[in-house]
């Protein structure tokens, strides 16, 4: 399901799950400078400028969620430390298991969140794409463009639960309707 409304978040439940902390939200880190014609930030193992600017929407829908109850965590790479970065406006922890995208991320993903706190985990394509995987998207439905934002709910249960997707040019839209 997309996110890219603001009625699209409430009626996926995005915004009561959060509220009750029972949220992981995967974001792919942001365009990167090796696959791209598109300048460079910097080091060319990073993003790009373009990047830069939409993880700063996506930061800035984060902040509309509110960080106060959230984890936050990057892989180590250098690609996602910089999305984070940008994401936060600051830097944040890393953790090898999220740049690890095997067969037992999604088990260390849903792990790692502590109950009643948000956990936002920066991390790859791969990764992503494990976890819908595991959760029984199907093949033609699963993607995960430069920046987009997985949510996924854990139950009481300790069952998980895909909200919907955001692509990272949907954050502004989000954000701009919530103002109103």
């Amino acid at each position: 399901m997309s996110l890219g409304s603001e009625q699209q978040m409430l009626d996926s439940g995005v915004y009561a799950e959060w509220a009750k902390g029972k949220v992981i939200v995967l974001i792919r880190h942001a365009e990167r400078c090796d696959r791209s014609d598109n300048p460079c930030l910097s080091d060319p193992t990073g993003i790009t400028v373009e990047g830069s600017q939409a993880a700063i929407e996506v930061g800035n829908g984060l902040q509309r969620l509110g960080l106060g109850d959230a984890e936050v965590l990057s892989s180590p790479e250098y690609r996602t430390r910089q999305t984070a970065h940008f994401i936060f406006g600051k830097e944040v922890a890393s953790r090898d298991w999220i740049g690890e995208c095997d067969r037992d991320f999604t088990h260390a993903a849903l792990q790692s969140k502590r109950p009643g706190v948000n956990l936002v985990l920066v991390t790859h394509s791969g990764c992503i794409d494990h976890v819908e995987r595991q959760l029984k998207v199907p093949g033609g439905e699963r993607s995960s463009e430069y920046a987009s934002a997985l949510f996924v709910s854990m139950n009481n249960d300790g069952k998980a639960r895909i909200l919907g997707q955001m692509n990272a040019n949907e954050w502004r839209k989000v954000v701009a309707s919530a103002g109103k």
